[in-house]
Parts: C-alpha cells; sequence; structure tokens
C-alpha cells in the first residue's frame, strides 16, 4: 500500500513499512512529564514493545503543552487534553496488528486514566519541515546540540540547510533524569524526510524522543517558536 505525492515532476511512494498507529483515546488530563508513565502503561498491555528498538512512542499533548516549545513548569503540572487529542505508536508494519490489541483497554498514567478506543494507520508525511519535541543528547548549548544532530543526520546521508534547537526539558524516570532538547530540521526531500522519521534520531525512542512530526516550517517560529500547529499531509489505510 503506498501513498503518491509529486514532487517536481516525479512521483515519490510513500513505503508503508513504519507507520503511525493511531488512537482514539478518552482522557481528560494527563502530567506534564508523562513519557515514563505512559511506558510503562503500554508494556503492561503490550510487552513486548520492551525488546522492538524500532518502535517509538508519542507523547500525548494537548493545548497547553505548546506542542513541546512551552510547557507547564513543576513536578505536579498538569495537561489538559482536546476530546480530539490521540494517542500515537511509531511502529513497523509487521507489529500494526499486535499494537491494535490496546484497543480497549485504559492505561493508567500517574494516578490518570486513558480509555483507549479504536485505532487507524497513517503514513509518514513528505513535508520538508520535521519537528521533535526532545532529542538526546541534550547538550548545554545549541551550537553543541545541533552539532550533535548534525552527525547524526550526516549518518543517513542527509545534511539539512536549516536546524534550529528548541527549548530543554527533563524527562523523570526511576532510573534517572533524561536532559532533552526539541529540534526542527528544514529543507528536506520527500525521502529524506520518511527516512528520518522512519530511524528517528538519538535514543530513548519509548519515552517520546527522537521522534519527528511535519511542521509549518522554520521561518514561522523565528520569532516566537509555537510548536507543530500544522496537520499531516498524509492519509489513512485500513489494516
Amino acid at each position: 500500500m503506498y501513498w503518491e505525492e509529486g514532487q517536481q515532476g516525479a512521483v515519490y511512494r510513500v513505503p508503508d513499512d513504519v507507520v503511525d498507529l493511531s488512537f482514539k483515546i478518552r482522557c481528560r488530563s494527563v502530567p506534564a512529564d508523562h513519557a515514563y508513565s505512559l511506558k510503562t502503561a503500554l508494556e503492561r498491555v503490550l510487552p513486548w514493545l520492551a525488546d522492538e528498538p524500532q518502535v517509538g512512542v508519542h507523547a500525548v499533548y494537548g493545548a497547553d503543552s505548546g506542542n513541546g516549545w512551552i510547557r507547564p513548569d513543576g513536578d505536579a503540572a498538569v495537561i489538559h487534553l482536546p476530546r480530539r487529542v490521540r494517542l500515537n505508536l511509531r511502529l513497523p508494519k509487521r507489529l500494526v496488528e499486535q499494537g491494535t490489541r490496546l484497543e480497549g483497554h485504559t492505561l493508567d498514567l500517574a494516578g490518570y486514566p486513558c480509555a483507549v478506543g479504536e485505532s487507524k494507520v497513517l503514513l509518514l508525511s513528505t513535508h520538508g519541515t520535521l519537528f521533535a519535541r526532545c532529542l538526546t543528547p541534550a547538550a548545554s548549548d545549541e551550537e553543541t546540540f545541533l552539532n550533535a544532530a548534525a552527525r547524526m543526520l550526516a549518518e543517513l546521508g542527509i545534511h539539512p540547510p536549516k536546524m534550529m534547537g528548541g527549548l530543554s526539558r527533563v524527562i523523570r524516570t526511576p532510573e534517572g533524569d533524561v536532559a532533552t532538547r526539541s529540534l526542527m530540521i528544514d529543507g528536506l526531500t520527500p525521502p529524506e524526510s520518511v527516512l528520518v522519521q522512519q530511524r528517528g534520531l538519538g535514543e530513548r525512542h519509548e519515552l517520546g524522543c527522537g521522534i519527528f512530526l511535519p511542521h509549518k516550517g522554520i521561518d514561522a517560529v523565528r520569532g516566537e517558536p509555537r510548536g507543530a500547529a500544522e496537520e499531516r499531509r498524509r492519509g489513512a489505510v485500513a489494516v
């Protein structure tokens, strides 16, 4: 199954070997720092997630979170979620059927219930600007962080013309704090964009790190970062 999009007279076919499995959820609010509780709640229902390095877990974000650029302060901070928010897992195609077994379960996110509904498969975007809400390893200064990101991209054969680091944040886990920083990449070709989304960057994808989504563009946020406001330009296919 492919989704076709024209690029300068040519046709690029988006492969479906890695997709997002997107679930409806009923969840009024979650802790602002919920990455670890989400990971552990998912693994209780789908224990194989812990052994799959290709799997990525998208954090759940609402209006108060600013999509990773701005977020509530303090360990007890809470994100209030709109009704249309979804829970997304980035999975290899071979794991999609197993992933749908999450439907009908209620996850406990540090005391906040999250009821999981029906799912659909979303193909990855070909958009030229991508955004990751958090990326490891983080660095104390933006230049060092961007140089590290450029090296990781170079390992994929990608040399983007523009990148911008965002705010730093810490993900708390029982094993210790995970320091992260957000990253925007601009000027990617459709194949490069899909590759970055398929592979991700850095470590701790199970905590939502290094997972990229399409963004409106780096020029639009140069003055004041606002996060990924644009919907994905991609299709949905039935499983």
